[in-house]
């Protein structure tokens, strides 16, 4: 009796070291509007699989160069689908391995209440001197902003009031700090688990800007990677998009 209990010992030890040597570090380029949730995502994906994924928060455009130019990226987790599009079509990712995990969704806000009202009227009225928004060339949710200013003919009246942001993050960041009174964030961003904005927003009508399909892939690097292949299909899993639909993105069909 007692030699079996050592036996089962030894194989449980010799399992839990097994499993222990196959778990595996994944390098991952994630849209910086994405941050709060990846973040999430990243420890349960831990704690799920025993493989850890070492995020990096910045630009979809910038990391599109970034991988071009050889960074060692093995899953990128953009802001739209046009970067993942981009990477594919260049041979940077894997074929087909792309998919939606979030829809975005942008506001215009502002740490004083009150402020911004609903309906975004404050735009039209003026009485601020700054308003951010993230660069159209590098950030999808920048391009977006652009987007709903031209739709309200207000981009011409608007654009040398403009403090711009390398990303959302630094766009948030203008705000939060009050070096513009107002800027168009992501949605995300501004609430926590759920609850509403804070200070004052308008949670703008998708029908103002192009819809923010943000696409993650698989790239060339992270092929072989289990940990990365992982990612990938924890991504879609129940318990992530509930993680992500917690922050305010919508989920596709």
């Amino acid at each position: 009796m007692f030699n079996k209990i050592i036996r089962l010992l030894t194989v449980t030890a010799l399992l839990t070291v097994s499993s222990i040597s196959k778990a595996e570090n994944t390098i991952v380029a994630v849209a910086a509007n994405f941050t709060k949730p990846m973040t999430g995502l990243a420890e349960l994906f831990e704690k799920t699989t025993g493989h850890s994924a070492k995020l990096s928060f910045g630009s979809s455009g910038k990391f599109v160069a970034q991988i071009e130019n050889g960074a060692p990226f093995e899953v990128f987790v953009s802001a739209d689908d046009k970067a993942p599009a981009k990477l594919e079509h260049s041979g940077f990712s894997v074929a087909g391995s792309h998919f939606t995990y979030a829809i975005g969704k942008l506001v215009l806000w502002s740490v004083t209440t009150d402020l911004v009202d609903a309906q975004g009227e404050i735009l039209s009225k003026g009485g601020f001197k700054h308003i951010a928004l993230a660069d159209p060339k590098l950030a999808p949710y920048g391009a977006a902003a652009m987007e709903v200013l031209k739709s309200k003919n207000l981009l011409t009246k608007l654009q040398p009031l403009f403090v711009q942001g390398e990303n959302i993050a630094q766009t948030y960041q203008f705000v939060s700090t009050g070096n513009a009174e107002l800027g168009f964030v992501a949605l995300s961003q501004v609430i926590d688990n759920g609850n509403t904005p804070t200070g004052s927003a308008w949670q703008i009508s998708e029908n103002l800007y192009t819809p923010l399909r943000q696409e993650a892939v698989l790239l060339k690097k992270g092929e072989g990677n289990p940990a990365a292949t992982a990612l990938m299909q924890f991504l879609k899993s129940p318990e992530a998009k509930a993680i992500i639909s917690k922050y305010g993105y919508g989920l596709p069909n």
